[in-house]
């Protein structure tokens, strides 16, 4: 399986303590199954039930998976995620 980095922005940098991480996944869904696994509590702040919550972000390579493949998108070695939570302003 491919090694993955994933960073982390804002809240989820808060919740995770860390800015990045390398993990190992054939998907962009493994790779949120152990981030879920390995910050326990986390899983509330990406997933409602089996979707994702609305408005978070997660990009591969600078691509929103929602707009590509969705989660089922295959990684590749020295692919990048990027997860970023709902954003507001005015």
């Amino acid at each position: 399986m491919p090694q993955i980095k994933v960073k982390f922005f804002a809240s989820f940098r808060e919740f995770t303590k860390t800015k990045e991480i390398e993990l190992e996944g054939s998907t962009v869904e493994d790779i949120l199954e152990k981030i879920c696994i390995k910050y326990p509590g986390i899983e509330n702040m990406i997933f409602r039930g089996s979707e994702l919550q609305p408005f978070i972000n997660i990009f591969l390579n600078g691509i929103n998976v929602l707009e590509s493949d969705g989660l089922e998108m295959r990684l590749h070695q020295n692919d990048e995620i990027a997860i970023f939570p709902p954003v507001s302003g005015g």
